[in-house]
């Protein structure tokens, strides 16, 4: 017995989004911008962007403008498009003039954005000006970087079965979490 590809193999519960779950109008606006563009031209950029503005907020990660301004070194002339929140570093002291397309700015990373000559601009100005994303430079906040993500240990595995080693407890005593059917000496061990 094996997978039937032809039906799609067996990838359950992970249905593909076709619209945002929110009620923002907005948004819903961006994807309509969006979707007649990926209708109407060949651009890989514009299918990638109109996917992201359907993700949800865990998969639209924020990103600080001390990583735009990393990653943009050498690419000054370009725009960083970002869907999701730019956010302020305090620990830059000196900010690039930067374009940067996002769906949202902090309100101290858009103060410093334009007092350092760059430019802030929304999906819909991106559309005006590159409609295809020619000169875009398309970019993803670490998704990782959550606190939550410390608490998710890994399936084990026969081969593999430390995959919850070092991962950070939920409570203040780790062993509270280390209790019977996780330790040796008391009762048994998974």
């Amino acid at each position: 017995m094996g997978i039937d590809l032809v039906a799609g193999g067996r990838r359950v519960g992970h249905k593909v989004r076709t619209a945002p779950a929110g009620d923002d109008v907005y948004l819903k606006l961006l994807v309509k911008l969006y979707r007649f563009l990926a209708r109407r031209t060949e651009s890989n950029f514009v299918r990638v962007v109109l996917k992201r503005l359907y993700m949800s907020k865990v998969n639209r990660p924020p990103m600080s403008i001390n990583r735009v301004a990393r990653y943009m070194k050498g690419k000054e002339d370009k725009v960083a498009v970002l869907v999701g929140t730019v956010t302020n570093d305090t620990r830059m002291l000196t900010v690039p003039a930067l374009t940067i397309c996002a769906l949202k700015f902090t309100e101290a990373a858009r103060a410093r954005i334009l007092a350092a000559g760059g430019e802030c601009l929304t999906f819909d100005q991106l559309a005006l000006r590159a409609p295809k994303g020619s000169g875009c430079v398309l970019m993803r906040g670490p998704k990782n970087a959550r606190e939550s993500v410390r608490h998710f240990g890994h399936r084990s595995t026969p081969n593999s079965v430390h995959t919850h080693d070092h991962v950070k407890p939920y409570v203040r005593f780790k062993k509270q979490e280390r209790a019977r059917g996780r330790r040796r000496s008391v009762g048994f061990k998974i």
